[in-house]
């Protein structure tokens, strides 16, 4: 990987040509004042570990990552060290904004502190799902999608371009998935909303859509190899060819493509969804001006965009980081057309109704 390009130069003397806050030894200053640290939750490779290095030598701010592998677990975490969290900076996908926001755990972003807020592409940056209570809640930073991943040297093309084939006898013992994902998979499979946008003023419709589906997840049990959490997880399990198919994030699948494993993805027909995840700032966050230095200096170059693509397989958020991948690394974070139309995205209107009736039923399927 090629250094990236943050020096001393581009990061403060950009910032002062802005005019921001960020240049000024002043503000640095206070930030040493406040202990010098700023502590991150985040997914493995989501902080490139060259830009850790130079933002520590530039600053003096020490960066604490604490890697996290599940949404529900961090929202639980926060919410018992409210109000006196220990987090500064924390990973959110923008679907499950609503949830944190409702139990008072993020701040708005003040993004007149972002001198680099521009360098964003506005499809994400100012997407209806990003805007909240007329608040900004979060940097998106690596934008992604449910894929089905499948062992090229195992699995043929054509039977990737169905969710059938995860559950089908043929791979019985060889798939892997995770369980709540896979939830609003099979609703697509069957016609339904997994938003459950659609089941507003029918809470009962939708309970006894979720019900239909747990029942069908637990008869296709006896097919699955392995429920898995991390994307790590998955990795794993394709390289030791304990699977040789599975529904997965396409970060993860993207970087064993990359690494020349015998790998391919697919949006299959039924459809999927896609999420982008964004950086927020805690609720009384111990080091908040350090998190906004932080953050600022992490949208200073489009490098650095390409440097999280690179290490995550995840979509850059930023403007012209396509150009700093090799083709491989493109080839593996694009999509045909035709499949792209098959995607839409989470989104979080009625999460209260959907994980209502969603974590009973990932439990339920656990127990079976």
């Amino acid at each position: 990987m090629s250094k990236l390009i943050f020096n001393r130069r581009r990061f403060l003397g950009t910032a002062a040509m802005t005019g921001a806050a960020l240049a000024s030894p002043a503000y640095l200053r206070r930030a040493h004042a406040q202990g010098g640290e700023v502590n991150i939750w985040t997914y493995n490779d989501f902080v490139p570990e060259a830009f850790k290095e130079q933002f520590e030598a530039e600053t003096g701010i020490k960066v604490n990552v604490r890697l996290v592998d599940d949404q529900g677990k961090q929202f639980n975490l926060l919410a018992a060290e409210q109000p006196n969290p220990s987090v500064d900076i924390m990973t959110v996908a923008g679907h499950r904004f609503l949830q944190f926001i409702e139990s008072d755990l993020l701040a708005p972003m003040d993004t007149d502190r972002l001198s680099n807020w521009d360098k964003i592409n506005p499809t994400f940056s100012e997407s209806d799902w990003s805007t909240i209570n007329g608040n900004k809640w979060g940097v998106p930073i690596l934008s992604g999608m449910e894929v089905l991943s499948y062992n090229t040297d195992l699995v043929t093309a054509e039977e990737a371009q169905t969710w059938d084939t995860l559950f089908s006898e043929k791979y019985k013992g060889q798939t892997a998935y995770i369980i709540q994902d896979m939830l609003s998979i099979v609703m697509l499979m069957k016609g339904y909303d997994g938003n459950f946008i659609e089941y507003a003023d029918d809470h009962e419709k939708a309970a006894e859509i979720m019900a239909e589906i747990q029942q069908f997840m637990i008869e296709k049990k006896p097919l699955v190899r392995k429920y898995y959490d991390s994307g790590a997880e998955i990795q794993q399990m394709f390289v030791n060819q304990d699977i040789a198919l599975g529904h997965s994030w396409n970060g993860p699948a993207a970087a064993l493509i990359n690494d020349g494993f015998p790998l391919a993805m697919s949006i299959p027909q039924e459809g999927s969804y896609g999420f982008v995840y964004t950086l927020n700032v805690a609720n009384n966050a111990p080091n908040a001006d350090n998190a906004y230095t932080f953050l600022d200096a992490m949208l200073s170059s489009p490098e650095i965009g390409a440097a999280m693509t690179k290490a995550s397989g995840f979509i850059s958020t930023y403007k012209d980081s396509a150009q700093y991948l090799s083709d491989l690394e493109k080839k593996s974070t694009s999509f045909p057309e035709e499949q792209l139309a098959n995607l839409q995205f989470f989104r979080a209107e009625e999460n209260e109704l959907k994980y209502g009736l969603m974590d009973p039923a990932v439990e339920a399927i656990k127990a079976a």
